[in-house]
C-alpha cells in the first residue's frame, strides 16, 4: 500500500482536482485506491459522488476512534474507488484532538489496519498546517505538491518544504516529497514557463512530466458529483490526469525494482 498526502499551504492550487482525478483515474487503471478527505470543506467527498450531508460516519469519527474505517467508508458511484468522506463534523477534530495520545497518528493507526486492501491511498489535505495536515503527513509515505506555475506557488512551496523536512525529521521518517504536478498550466503564459523551467531546474525529477492545463471541464464536473476524467475523458484535463495516473505506477513500481 502507497499513501501520498496531496497538500500545499496555498488554497486554490488544485489539491482537491488532483486528489478526485488521480484517484478515479487510478481506479480506471485497475488499482485498488482509497481516498481519504482530511478537509472539513468535504469538497473531495462531494466531488467523488458522496452527499457529505447524509453521512452516518466520517473520517472524524476515525480520527476519534469513534468509529472504524471499514465502518465509515463508502464507494464513490461512479469511480469505483473508495472514499473515506468528510463533512462539517471535522472542523471541530482540531480542538477534540488536542488533549489526545499520539493525536498526529490517529489516521497512520486508521489505514494501517487495511493494508492489504489497497494499492494506493490519496490523502486530500486541507490548506493550512492544521493538525488534520499533520496527520494526513504522518500517516503518508510521500506528498504530491499540486501547484500553479506562478510566483506566489514558489514563495509558498518552500514553507511547505521546509515544513515537510519537520515532519521527516521529528514524527516519519519514511516522509518525502514524491513529486511537483504543475496545474492549471497556460503554455501561452510567459509566466508560467519561465516558472516551469525553473522547477525544473530547481527540482529535477521531482517535477512529474504531466502538466494539467486549465481546463473547463475540470472544473464543471464537481458539479455532477463526478471525477473530471470520468466526467469528459477526452478532454485534455481528463487525459493530462490520465497521463499523471500512470506516470504515478511507472514511479511506483521503479521504486520496487530498486529495492
Amino acid at each position: 500500500m502507497h499513501i501520498f498526502a496531496i497538500a500545499n499551504q496555498k488554497g486554490g492550487v488544485g489539491k482537491t482536482t488532483t486528489a478526485v482525478n488521480l484517484a478515479a483515474a487510478l481506479a480506471a487503471s485497475g488499482q485498488r485506491t482509497l481516498l481519504v478527505d482530511l478537509d472539513p470543506q468535504g469538497n473531495a467527498t462531494m466531488g467523488c459522488g458522496v452527499d457529505k450531508r447524509g453521512l452516518k460516519s466520517s473520517v472524524y469519527q476515525v480520527l476519534l476512534q469513534l468509529a472504524t474505517l471499514e465502518n465509515a467508508r463508502v464507494q464513490s458511484p461512479s469511480g469505483k474507488f473508495d472514499v473515506l468522506p468528510a463533512n462539517r463534523d471535522l472542523a471541530g477534530a482540531e480542538v477534540e484532538m488536542v488533549d489526545l495520545e499520539s493525536r498526529e497518528m490517529r489516521l497512520k493507526v486508521a489505514l494501517a489496519a487495511h493494508a492489504a486492501e489497497y494499492d494506493f491511498v490519496l490523502i486530500d489535505c486541507p490548506p493550512s498546517l492544521s493538525m488534520l495536515t499533520l496527520n494526513g503527513l504522518c500517516a503518508a509515505h510521500g506528498v504530491i505538491i499540486p501547484m500553479q506555475c506562478e510566483y506566489y506557488a514558489l514563495e509558498g512551496l518552500s514553507d511547505l518544504v521546509n515544513t515537510i523536512k519537520k515532519v521527516h525529521a521529528h514524527l516519519n521518517r519514511d516522509l518525502k516529497i514524491i513529486g511537483l504536478l504543475r496545474v492549471m498550466f497556460d503554455p501561452r503564459n510567459t509566466l508560467s514557463n519561465q516558472v516551469s523551467a525553473q522547477l525544473e531546474q530547481h527540482f529535477g525529477d521531482k517535477v512529474f512530466k504531466t502538466l494539467v492545463p486549465r481546463n473547463v471541464r475540470l472544473a464543471e464536473a464537481p458539479s455532477y458529483g463526478v471525477p473530471g476524467v470520468l466526467f469528459d475523458r477526452a478532454a485534455k484535463g481528463a487525459q493530462a490526469y490520465l497521463a499523471f495516473a500512470e506516470e504515478m505506477i511507472e514511479r511506483v513500481h521503479s521504486w520496487k525494482e530498486k529495492l
